[in-house]
């Protein structure tokens, strides 16, 4: 079933590439998060993704935005590619799928892969009501970085 806008958030409790436990509660009362699953590590459109974020980062902090991004990668991969990308938000290992599959952002088989996140995009606001969504069946669409941007300006005047 897939996440709607105007409804609460999926909770989730995921390992993150610093090796902490990052939950969705962590980040109520904060302002707004930008939840990102992509694909796969190390892959040229998801690592396009990443590094558009991390370079753009500055602008979703003063907005007073937190970022995370997902994928079904290890926690393990993920920590040497987020050290490799210089990234300054925690990539977050969904490797048992659960958490795609919640936000209705999992791809049952991508080219005889199975369980892999699709390329999704939520802004999540402060009470944890989801305020944005964008999830593609294409994996090398990039995301609407203006749209997102747009979305959490809008979450954090509420």
């Amino acid at each position: 079933m897939a996440v709607e806008v105007g409804k609460p958030a999926p909770a989730f409790e995921l390992s993150s590439s610093t090796g902490e436990k990052v939950t969705l509660e962590d980040y109520r009362g904060r302002g707004p998060t930008v939840l990102l699953f992509f694909p796969l590590a190390f892959t040229p459109v998801c690592t396009n993704e990443l590094t558009t974020i991390r370079d753009e980062y500055e602008t979703y902090t003063q907005a007073g935005a937190r970022i995370l991004a997902a994928s079904v990668d290890s926690p393990f991969t993920l920590k040497f590619w987020a050290e490799h990308l210089e990234l300054p938000f925690p990539l977050l290992s969904d490797f048992n799928k659960e958490t795609a599959r919640a936000y209705g952002a999992l791809y049952e088989d991508l080219m005889g892969l199975k369980g892999v996140a699709k390329r999704a995009a939520y802004v999540i606001d402060q009470d944890g009501i989801v305020r944005y969504r964008w999830v593609s069946d294409d994996p090398g669409q990039l995301p609407p970085f203006d749209e997102i941007k747009r979305a959490v300006d809008e979450a954090a005047a509420t």
